[in-house]
């Protein structure tokens, strides 16, 4: 599958510029095609010399102007890579399966912007559609936000800061295959951290991009898992992957959330590796995956 992209076979040769082509390659090989949505639009939140830009989907069931509930996803990338357009079939699916407006935020990356630039955006880009849904015919009381790998760590770290400084009432996080916990090496790192897609070799590279030195990797903006204090947070859907080796760490927030007395729906997607529901073009389950988890969050938010 890495090779549909022409990833670099040797991390010495990574780049921010060669694996972001690598990965929009990866997605135009693998990705779902066809998926036809109600409207697609692209603007950007701030008008100014740092634009926001974001993708709007409407879902195919929902016309023009008529109220729905609405999803702020933060894709992955490990903070250096992937863009709206390497998500773009995943987001089209959940649209269509949630019936939520999805907007897909195209946030600050490493290196040109490290940590916590990306976490700046992702709360900005919250705040900003919470005080505008009507702009975009969303019900401010069911409002979600999402992402997959770092993007899940953005989710996350989105909530946690809603939480503590007042900030937008969100109705649900939905976290896949998310990194929740640099802080330390699970199991399922030591047992899948080789193989299986997402390599440690990777991810260490783009650590060494995405945060400065000297950084503190138990803050929680990095390690959601770490905050001392879970309680009160927004209802939570968290997938893992069987393969992954975020596994442990995403099913460690999920029990972290549960004993803070958050409601959680959690699933461990039998087979998968991380990724999978980016490649619903050459991985069927993803599409059952993808519909599943899009008629979850459609029940949380009626």
């Amino acid at each position: 599958m890495l090779a549909a992209g022409g990833m670099p076979p040797r991390v010495s040769d990574f780049t921010a510029s060669n694996i972001r082509v690598a990965m929009l390659r990866l997605a135009r090989a693998l990705d779902v095609k066809g998926i036809a949505v109600g409207k697609v639009e692209d603007r950007d939140l701030r008008e100014s010399n740092d634009p926001l830009p974001v993708r709007i989907y409407t879902p195919a069931s929902v016309s023009e102007g008529d109220e729905s509930g609405g999803i702020v996803f933060f894709h992955g990338g490990a903070g250096v890579f992937c863009s709206i357009d390497t998500h773009d079939g995943f987001c089209r699916m959940l649209a269509n399966a949630s019936g939520c407006r999805i907007i897909s935020v195209e946030y600050c990356l490493a290196p040109e912007h490290p940590f916590p630039g990306a976490v700046e955006d992702a709360y900005f880009a919250t705040q900003w559609v919470c005080r505008h849904a009507w702009q975009f015919s969303i019900d401010p009381t069911r409002i979600a936000v999402a992402g997959d790998s770092a993007g899940g760590t953005l989710a996350a770290a989105v909530c946690q800061r809603a939480k503590r400084d007042g900030g937008p009432a969100l109705a649900l996080q939905v976290l896949f295959c998310p990194v929740t916990d640099l802080s330390a090496v699970s199991e399922s790192w030591k047992t899948l951290g080789q193989g299986y897609f997402l390599d440690r070799a990777t991810l260490d590279w783009a650590i060494a991009q995405y945060i400065p030195v000297g950084t503190d990797f138990a803050d929680v903006r990095i390690s959601p898992l770490r905050a001392p204090n879970l309680a009160g947070l927004p209802p939570a859907h968290i997938h893992t992957a069987e393969f992954d080796p975020l596994r442990d760490e995403g099913r460690a927030y999920a029990d972290n959330l549960m004993r803070a007395g958050v409601p959680v729906r959690y699933i461990c997607h039998e087979g998968m590796i991380h990724h999978f529901y980016c490649m619903a073009g050459a991985i069927s389950y993803a599409r059952k995956a993808v519909a599943e988890a899009g008629a979850a969050i459609r029940e949380t938010l009626k």
